[in-house]
């Protein structure tokens, strides 16, 4: 615990996850506005979990997607709850294929 002024704050564990969702889109997402038009509505559903998510790879191909979520808490067993949650939600999405999923948890000794 740290002393800080008349506050006192304790130095309690923190753990960060990520996880980067690789998807393929349906066949009519031949433009990036067709291809936006899938990946928006997932990424602002992401949201809904408090963490950050954005799409960060394939960027210029129109039949593929990267997004990717990061969450910050105190314990890693919370952090696997969202990141379970954030899965099953992008799985669960009829309109696009998840191919595959990358998740990486971090704690204080990393």
């Amino acid at each position: 615990m740290i002393l800080w002024g008349e506050l006192r704050v304790s130095s309690g564990a923190m753990f960060t996850g990520t996880a980067v969702f690789d998807l393929l889109l349906p066949g009519d997402s031949r433009s990036l506005k067709a291809k936006r038009s899938y990946v928006r509505p997932i990424v602002a559903a992401l949201r809904r979990f408090e963490v950050s998510a954005a799409e960060v790879g394939a960027l210029d191909l129109h039949g593929r997607a990267q997004v990717a979520v990061a969450v910050v808490a105190a314990e890693g067993g919370h952090v696997r709850e969202v990141l379970d949650s954030c899965e099953r939600l992008v799985a669960g999405r009829p309109e696009v294929e998840l191919l595959s999923v990358r998740r990486r948890l971090y704690g204080d000794e990393d």
